[in-house]
């Protein structure tokens, strides 16, 4: 009895001292498209917070007259949104990239236009998966076939250009844009 009580508190007593491997860790999944949704959320932060950070008397400055307004940009962005974004999601889209500039020209209306246009838009980076942005879709503006992640890309590059606008109208009115401020 002694014998087996020895035996089984040895063998208790190895197996207690001996850890088992780690489990592996799991496999990285949506890389891609979390990284793209990151890109797209500052980008939208930089927009959302310039439209946010000017008053009403401050959406028609233009540096030049051959250039669109600070609201105007905000209204082109919307329309443009929802192109890029309805590609994206492969549907027509809700409205043309032209709808608002003319059209919508408080600031309280540009920002409601915007920020449904950015809400539209979020819909399609968090659909999005690795394995989805290969897919081929529509590309808008020529109707050419193109993998979705290319449509996505250029929305985000999109609104970051019209903030190199945006920056550049801030600045010639001594304000410090809101990726500054951050």
């Amino acid at each position: 009895m002694l014998r087996r009580l020895t035996g089984l508190m040895f063998c208790v007593m190895v197996v207690a001292g001996c850890e088992a491997p780690p489990p592996a860790a799991p496999e990285p999944t949506e890389i891609l498209s979390g990284e793209l949704t990151r890109a797209w959320q500052g980008a939208r932060l930089n927009i959302v917070e310039s439209a946010e950070l000017l008053e009403e008397a401050q959406y028609g400055f233009r540096p030049v007259e051959s250039v669109r307004t600070f609201g105007q940009l905000l209204t082109h962005i919307a329309g443009a949104n929802y192109v890029f974004c309805a590609a994206a999601r492969g549907e027509a889209p809700p409205h043309a990239e032209d709808a608002f500039e003319a059209a919508v020209t408080a600031r309280a209306d540009i920002i409601r236009v915007l920020g449904e246009s950015m809400t539209y838009c979020d819909e399609a980076y968090e659909r999005a998966t690795d394995r989805s942005l290969a897919e081929t879709v529509e590309a808008p503006f020529t109707g050419d076939a193109t993998p979705r992640v290319g449509v996505l890309v250029g929305n985000i590059g999109h609104l970051n250009e019209h903030y190199g606008n945006l920056v550049t109208y801030f600045r010639i009115n001594g304000i410090v844009p809101p990726s500054s401020r951050r």
